[in-house]
């Protein structure tokens, strides 16, 4: 079955989801401030790509070694309080982080420190959210929902970076301050949700119960070639570890400059999620999956190469664009072929293999950089994307025929 896309209230209507949408976009709003400050500070300090790539290698690890408790956790319990109590964490990162710079104790080691506590926050929270969004509107909606839900990352990392590179060009403290203000007024919204979801269980994990998303997964290839191609296309394509070196070193732009190099890619993501908000894609979803991912490398190309920096403000909209239709593809496949009560256990494995490839990609990236350089690294990347979607298409030739959104379990309930 496909999706109509008339049949329903519009978004708006949609009370919870709304407050959701506002909630997601304050609390991204602070994530991108802080993250700013994090890596201007420790480029500041420590002068090391290497350092750079270790800080996608610290929020790296909790998402591995907590996958299987945060996906019984977002099925067995009040999705809302995960992310809620995530997000506090959050706001004493920033704390931590403001309080050091007031007093001077600013380090490498209290910085590394943060970005454990946030990745294993983050860790929790981003599946949990995944999992809830889908339960705030009418099955129907659920792709142009996504898009929506996406739309409100892109804003926020379109103005976080640019507003905390400002305001940290006036005063590194404000942007802490500003931080805490983004984390309540998120855990606030996020408050006043009424979802339909899991009902409360809060029975322990059994070894059963924790495999149960990977089960699913391994046995729908369409859905497992999805998730894996992310995988790998951002661990090789990713480059935003190395955005405060190309703002110091080799652009020359600075701190107000790192800002417009870290929003340029969801401004071209931003248009495109709110244009697919509206006008889902409803036809040819793999073939159209597959071009948005090979722009997407030629992209990263691009940028690696570029010593101008509107260029490369150009060429970061261009990548966040193609990114974006092949998130709101990707995420509405996953959501919609999973049933909710496994969507918590489902979101967790795709944030391992998808949402915690961005981190591990900085660490990559990082990696590369201390032994070729920045430049090589990213070119490098970018055509290491294009050869895995080239190789995803040969591996999973289902998924490159994909053509509608439709349930797995009602095609299987009707074979």
């Amino acid at each position: 079955m496909s999706y109509p896309t008339q049949s329903v209230p519009g978004l708006l209507h949609q009370r919870p989801f709304v407050l959701f949408w506002l909630a997601r976009l304050s609390a991204t709003m602070g994530y991108h401030m802080l993250a700013l400050t994090i890596g201007w500070q420790i480029y500041e300090l420590t002068n090391s790509a290497f350092d750079l790539g270790l800080v996608g290698l610290i929020q790296f690890v909790p998402s591995v070694v907590l996958t299987l408790l945060i996906g019984h956790a977002a099925d067995h319990y009040d999705r809302r309080m995960i992310v809620r109590a995530a997000q506090s964490v959050y706001a004493l990162a920033a704390v931590m982080i403001t309080a050091a710079l007031l007093t001077g104790q600013l380090s490498r080691n209290l910085l590394f420190v943060t970005v454990f506590m946030i990745g294993c926050a983050r860790a929790f929270e981003m599946p949990t959210a995944h999992a809830l969004a889908p339960a705030l509107v009418p099955a129907p909606m659920i792709p142009r929902a996504i898009a929506a839900w996406s739309s409100a990352n892109q804003v926020a990392v379109i103005c976080g970076p640019a507003l905390g590179g400002l305001i940290y060009t006036v005063s590194p403290l404000l942007v802490g301050v500003f931080c805490l203000v983004f984390f309540t007024g998120s855990i606030a919204l996020i408050s006043f949700v009424r979802a339909k979801g899991p009902a409360a269980n809060p029975d322990p994990p059994t070894f059963a119960s924790v495999l149960a998303g990977f089960d699913y997964v391994r046995g729908r290839p369409r859905l497992l070639g999805v998730i894996t191609l992310d995988l790998f296309v951002v661990v090789l394509g990713g480059a935003t570890a190395l955005l405060p070196i190309f703002a110091k070193d080799i652009l020359e732009v600075g701190p107000i400059g790192l800002g417009l190099l870290r929003s340029a890619p969801a401004a071209g993501a931003l248009i495109t999620a709110i244009v697919l908000s509206r006008h889902p894609v409803e036809r040819h979803l793999g073939r159209k999956m597959f071009a948005a991912v090979a722009v997407y490398g030629v992209a990263t190309v691009a940028f690696g190469l570029s010593t101008s920096f509107p260029l490369s403000l150009l060429v970061l909209a261009i990548l966040g664009a193609s990114d974006a239709v092949s998130v709101v593809i990707r995420f509405s496949l996953v959501q919609i072929e999973t049933p909710d009560e496994k969507r918590g256990r489902v979101s967790a494995i795709n944030y391992l293999l998808v949402g915690s490839s961005n981190t591990l990609g900085e660490f990559e990236s990082g990696m590369v950089a201390g032994w070729l350089g920045t430049m090589p690294s990213v070119v490098i990347g970018g055509i290491g994307s294009l050869l895995v979607a080239a190789t995803w298409m040969g591996l999973f030739p289902d998924l490159r025929r994909i053509d509608r959104f439709e349930p797995a379990h009602d095609k299987e309930a009707r074979t």
